[in-house]
């Protein structure tokens, strides 16, 4: 990055049609951007229904600050910032219909004010295309209305970037600065590995240029958002250092691991591709996907040949920066993971998209632009396939859980109780039990305390149907129920029945 750069964007910041169409562009351009997010609020409630019950992070990561459950254990990776954002809810109320809600009006809102500091950058319909882009995409429908961190790391990222982009042209501008912090910070919150990752391209920039302002910024975000995780890190898990290599242990060990071919297996629905075997989804249902690289590249060459390379290369950078670890240095997949990426992509593509179309002539514009909307028509028809199914096949295994615990509690495992075994985090949730294992990622008891609070509480291990039974639960009574064993103990005072 030049100094004629900065000429070049600042030029590119007085011939936007938002910037220089006055009071009415912006209002305009404000009502683009809202209808947007509006019409992504309605479509998660509509397609995602509120109703779908919680996932296995979501109860984890709920647990924390609502009462309807004992907190769940909480690993070295995971970061308290999604739980401190459902609070106002969670904290008070266990319907997970008005949580959703909550979060899908929320996410809208953010949708909306992430893609307003780009107005400066590209031009509002460019912008406008690129927030309906991002916000169509199945995993990103699916996963905004839910009590998990990437979306927010997506949309931190979106604002952070254009922030730096404002605060950089425009040394006066502490609006931007101020979003600029903001956003690293919300990033930061919600996953402080992400935050760094994602915005290594800034970083260096600022250092190379001596931006030493925006470059305060960044550190004002990633401090603020990163302090409690930080702290916590010494409070618990034995310091800093100990609890990254917790992290990188329960995520396989940190290395180098190709996982591009597991996240093409994840985009046909998977949540978790761990391990990540099977055939790759239809082609039909992956090209957006084989499709990005390429239109990235040429969005940067049209920007490179207009003379407006920076504010194209900047989120092209961090999209690539915040997907690297998740493509090369993990052994498993999961579509959210990439999230942050889409979002930084999604205008630069949307630009080159009606700049293609924009610059044909005028005997081929009617073509050009009716290509472009078949592409698009058929995107987003495979991505409400993906979703339908993806959100089909979730609610029905929240109610298989839902099912495991009316039997525990047919059984007489009620609260107060104990619940262990791989299986019990998502299903002790819906008993309103305390979960536990004595082994794996989320190992935070022995046997020997698991024996002794059968002599307390009603406790239960839960298993999948071809795993042994537990040692500990050797003449327990054995039950099946939607897919789950469960061992139940003896009653508590009384003695063992089998």
């Amino acid at each position: 990055m030049t100094d004629s750069a900065d000429v070049r964007l600042a030029a590119v910041r007085r011939s936007a049609p938002d910037a220089g169409a006055g009071q009415a562009g912006h209002g305009r351009g404000d009502l683009l951007l809202a209808t947007v997010a509006a019409l992504f609020t309605l479509a998660q409630l509509l397609l995602v229904r509120p109703g779908m019950g919680l996932g296995w992070d979501e109860t984890v990561y709920v647990s924390q600050v609502g009462d309807h459950a004992p907190a769940a254990f909480f690993s070295a990776p995971r970061a308290r910032g999604i739980s401190l954002l459902v609070a106002p809810v969670a904290s008070w109320s266990s319907s997970t219909a008005l949580l959703r809600i909550y979060l899908a009006v929320l996410s809208g809102l953010a949708l909306y004010l992430s893609l307003r500091t780009w107005r400066s950058l590209f031009p509002k319909r460019a912008v406008a295309l690129g927030g309906a882009l991002f916000a169509t995409l199945w995993v990103t429908l699916f996963y905004a209305p839910q009590a998990m961190p990437n979306y927010w790391v997506a949309v931190g990222a979106l604002a952070a970037v254009a922030c730096f982009l404002r605060a950089r042209a425009d040394r006066a501008d502490r609006t931007a600065l101020w979003g600029l912090a903001a956003g690293v910070s919300l990033m930061a919150w919600m996953r402080p590995t992400d935050a760094v990752w994602t915005v290594l391209p800034l970083i260096g920039a600022a250092l190379l240029r001596r931006w030493w302002r925006p470059l305060a910024a960044l550190a004002v975000g990633l401090v603020s958002g990163s302090a409690e995780w930080v702290v916590e890190a010494y409070v618990r898990y034995g310091g800093l250092v100990r609890r990254l290599a917790d992290g990188s242990s329960i995520q396989g060990g940190l290395g180098w691991h190709t996982a591009v071919v597991d996240q093409l297996r994840s985009l046909g629905g998977r949540a978790l591709c761990r391990p990540c075997a099977g055939s790759l989804p239809a082609v039909a249902v992956t090209l957006w996907w084989y499709a990005l690289p390429l239109l990235a590249a040429l969005a940067l060459a049209v920007a490179v040949r207009a003379r407006r390379t920076v504010p194209t290369l900047t989120p092209l950078a961090c999209a690539a920066t915040a997907a690297f670890p998740y493509l090369f240095l993990i052994g498993y997949a999961a579509p959210r993971f990439l999230l942050p990426a889409y979002a930084l992509l999604a205008v630069p593509i949307a630009d080159l998209l009606l700049t293609a179309v924009g610059r044909a002539t005028a005997r081929w514009r009617p073509l050009a632009a009716t290509l472009v909307a078949l592409a698009l028509a058929g995107h987003l028809a495979v991505q409400y396939e993906v979703l339908r199914h993806t959100v089909r096949r979730t609610t029905a295994a929240h109610r298989d859980w839902s099912a495991v615990a009316a039997e525990l509690h047919r059984l007489g495992v009620r609260p107060p109780c104990l619940l262990a075994g791989p299986e019990a985090i998502p299903i002790a949730y819906y008993a309103r039990c305390s979960s536990a294992a004595t082994r794996g990622h989320n190992a935070n008891i022995t046997r020997a305390a698991i024996e002794d609070a059968v002599h307390r509480v009603p406790v239960a291990a839960l298993t999948a149907t071809d795993a042994p039974r537990p040692d500990y639960a050797r003449g327990w009574s054995a039950h099946r129920v939607a897919g789950v064993r469960l061992y139940v103990a003896p009653s508590p005072g009384r003695g063992r029945t089998g």
